[in-house]
């Protein structure tokens, strides 16, 4: 599934300077929106099936697995954003998930929204479709 909205796309420094945080917020809706879109498309599902099912791939405890089988393919750029989001001291904390699992979590929406912000949509189908690997296994 190709995703792609028309944007100024940022440089490396410029989408750092974002902070983790704020890319894990962009990464985490780009996520959901990918798996929302694959979800809806040829299912005749009602919303609220839609939204357990997404739910379901969409948390911290599915996010902190995929971004563990992930780690050995990312770059040096984006296992330093994953590092850094990973590491970043976070607003609040989840509910359904261990600490672990929701820095890991959070760690990954990063390299997601880097990803998107800096229009490297190649890496970013990757990221994705091995996600949706994990999730159909």
């Amino acid at each position: 599934m190709q995703i792609g909205f028309k944007f100024e796309k940022l440089t490396k420094s410029e989408a750092n300077e974002l902070g983790s945080i704020t890319l894990a917020f962009v990464g985490d809706a780009v996520y959901s929106l990918y798996v929302r879109t694959k979800n809806s498309i040829g299912h005749t599902l009602r919303s609220g099936a839609l939204n357990e099912k997404t739910s379901r791939t969409v948390c911290a405890v599915n996010q902190a697995k995929l971004a563990d089988l992930l780690i050995p393919h990312f770059t040096e750029d984006e296992l330093a954003v994953y590092k850094r989001a990973r590491n970043t001291k976070k607003p609040s904390k989840s509910k359904h998930s261990t600490v672990s699992e929701y820095n890991k979590s959070t760690g990954l929406e990063a390299v997601i929204g880097y990803l998107y912000l800096t229009g490297e949509s190649d890496r970013l189908q990757f990221i994705l479709e091995f996600g949706d690997n994990l999730n159909e296994g």
